[in-house]
């Protein structure tokens, strides 16, 4: 621990025994029920104990406007975008009721917004003209192996015909041609025409290949009678002639086993000063749980996720381009399990830190390591501690990004894995060599730890839980504040809610961290009583913000080009002594690649500031960020939006 830390550790220990000794006089009856809420109430309400350790308070919306939060995206607006969907709630699915909200946490408004798809566990990222561009989201719930009723899976259908493609309705029957038994597919289809194929050499025609396309199928009727167990191949009904013959399905086992969410194809853009959802083309592919992450052209990266018939997309990958509103494939094919973390380098090539959330084989694309995504090289990096526990751990760029190091937090095994991480990785990846050395250790291992970003270069770490989604009641209520400079963890105040899966964090321009979400899967520790989803926002006032004053930021321009310079206004400009670009979070599932804090070099004259922006694209990424000056006692100012185009 650091001197700093260290003397404010002592300070916080002097503070309680100081109000233990004067209580200890008074006779016990009294104190046992003083000292336990009302105690702990005093304690935590002391100026002296605020200003060392920060404050927690919860926010509770009034009850028509509390929601089931999985996303949450600050807006250069400064409200916060809190989004639902169906809110992993099934019968809401079925009612297609899903929600949005956007909050204003200065006024402490809430509106609702109307929300046109099921936005549950979808993918989103911050744009250059200050819009959220989501993409993704559920099409079906899973259902368990002892909920599923009909068999069914996936059928692969084929076309030979070079000449036209096929289209199939929704409700096409597939008859086997050795079991007999028939299968309805759930969706309309267009099967491509085959490939005509040539050798190269001689021109002459070597045959076709099918073009194929997959769809989800299940049993006319319910029961076990009406699986199957090996391949085979289906005619389908309704086709006639050429088509009969050209067309067909091929589909392996079709059983009564669990069947995993499905995603959708749908994309938008959030308009944060019309605060409404605007439609884009769809992605060629549909993603449940996908990552989408900037790259160095401005164009978006969309990556992983379950697609429509529930499997792990195969290493498809598709790029959304702003100005066009369109989507295309990449050149080649990368697998990762789903919302993996990934993060643009400022040489243009993407880090993936090992993090992800929940869905991929536990051998396939979990190495961590450098995506040069133009060739589709992968080279990957040593020195991983726990490094078969990364599902549900964190990754953030530690401030400031200039030194490009990054810190793993927590994480757990694969799945419903009882195991949990208490190691932080830290990686710089400007080194020659770059490899994960071990950071300061947790107190207890810890699954879906939030991460955020303060404008004092600090870092907040909270929540999370030992267990799978706060099995056994194993929530963590401790917060910690990292401090990358001496790499050490100092303790903070507790937060009052529990938080793990379905959760996460957003810094606030008045430099306030929100908290969202949480979804237990039960509520007791013998883990008979089901969880409720946590619907209460709770925000956490950092210490810099309980003391004598902070610095004033005022006028200035609203843009600044890269390597260009703007001039703000502040009375205690003579105080200043560093400046934060903040890029605002977009947060869900332990994932948030957008959040990054860019040192900018400054002069002050009189009580002007003139700040300057780093001239590297991949650094600096077009769009709208927070700008903090922080004094020499650490309290940052409250942000101004500055657009970089």
């Amino acid at each position: 621990m650091n001197d700093q830390a260290g003397r404010r550790r002592a300070r916080r220990l002097a503070i309680g025994t100081v109000v233990v000794l004067a209580l200890a006089g008074m006779n016990g009856p009294w104190l046992y029920r003083f000292g336990t809420e009302k105690y702990h109430q005093y304690q935590i309400n002391k100026p002296e104990y605020k200003a060392e350790n920060g404050k927690w308070e919860v926010v509770e919306f009034p009850e028509e406007y509390r929601q089931n939060t999985i996303h949450a995206a600050l807006l250069r607006t400064g409200k916060v975008l809190l989004v639902a969907g169906s809110g992993n709630n099934q019968d809401n699915f079925d009612a297609k009721k899903f929600d949005t909200r956007i909050w204003d946490p200065v006024k402490g408004t809430i509106k609702k917004v109307p929300t046109p798809s099921d936005l549950f566990c979808t993918g989103h990222t911050q744009l250059a003209n200050g819009n959220l561009l989501i993409a993704g989201g559920t099409k079906r719930y899973e259902k368990l192996k002892g909920d599923v009723t009909k068999a069914g899976g996936l059928m692969i259908v084929h076309n030979e015909n070079p000449d036209k493609p096929i289209t199939l309705p929704a409700g096409t029957k597939f008859t086997g041609k050795e079991n007999g038994k028939t299968f309805v597919s759930k969706d309309s289809i267009i099967v491509p025409r085959a490939k005509k194929n040539f050798d190269q050499a001689t021109g002459k025609f070597l045959g076709n290949t099918p073009g194929i396309y997959r769809v989800y199928v299940e049993a006319q009727k319910k029961g076990r009678a009406y699986e199957t167990g090996t391949q085979d191949n289906y005619r389908i009904q309704g086709l006639s002639g050429t088509d009969a013959r050209n067309t067909y399905g091929i589909a392996q086992k079709l059983a009564l086993d669990k069947k995993d969410f499905q995603g959708i194809r749908d994309a938008y853009e959030f308009d944060p000063v019309a605060e409404r959802y605007i439609k884009v083309d769809p992605m060629n592919e549909a993603r449940w749980y996908p990552t989408l992450t900037t790259l160095s052209d401005g164009k978006i990266l969309s990556v992983s996720g379950l697609d429509d018939i529930g499997q792990l997309v195969p290493g498809k990958n598709e790029v959304f381009d702003p100005k066009t509103k369109k989507w295309t494939y990449l050149a080649k094919n990368r697998q990762f399990p789903t919302y993996p973390a990934l993060f643009l380098m400022q040489n243009g090539k993407i880090f993936y830190s090992g993090s992800n959330a929940g869905y991929g084989p536990d051998n396939v694309g979990r190495d961590p390591g450098i995506w040069d995504v133009d060739t589709n090289k992968f080279t990957k990096l040593p020195g991983l501690s726990d490094a078969k526990l990364m599902e549900t751990s964190g990754t953030v760029l530690l401030p400031p990004a200039q030194d490009e190091k990054f810190m793993v937090i927590g994480g757990g095994g694969v799945g419903e894995s009882e195991q949990s991480s208490n190691k932080t990785r830290i990686i710089d990846l400007k080194a020659d060599n770059p490899k994960f050395v071990d950071g300061p250790t947790l107190e207890k291992g810890t699954r879906y730890p939030s991460s955020s970003i303060l404008p004092d270069d600090t870092v907040l770490v909270s929540g999370g839980s030992e267990d799978y989604r706060g099995r056994s009641d194993s929530n963590i209520l401790q917060a910690r504040l990292y401090h990358p400079d001496t790499n050490t963890f100092e303790q903070v105040a507790d937060p009052l809610v529990g938080r793990n899966y379905h959760s996460g964090s957003i810094l606030l321009p008045d430099g306030r961290v929100m908290f969202f979400g949480s979804d237990s899967l039960y509520s007791d520790k013998a883990n008979t009583k089901p969880g409720k989803f946590e619907q209460r926002i709770e925000i956490y006032t950092p210490p810099y913000l309980y003391r004598d004053s902070r610095p004033s930021l005022s006028g200035g321009p609203q843009t600044i080009e890269r390597g260009d310079s703007g001039t703000f206004t502040s009375q205690h400009a003579s105080t200043i002594k560093k400046v934060r670009l903040i890029r605002p979070s977009a947060s869900t599932h332990v994932t948030d690649v957008d959040q990054r804090s860019i040192a900018l070099d400054y002069k002050v004259s009189g009580d002007k500031i003139t700040v300057t922006v780093p001239k590297n694209k991949n650094l600096v990424q077009s769009g709208w960020y927070m700008l903090f000056a922080d004094d020499d006692q650490g309290t940052p100012s409250k942000a101004q939006w500055v657009k970089v185009p």
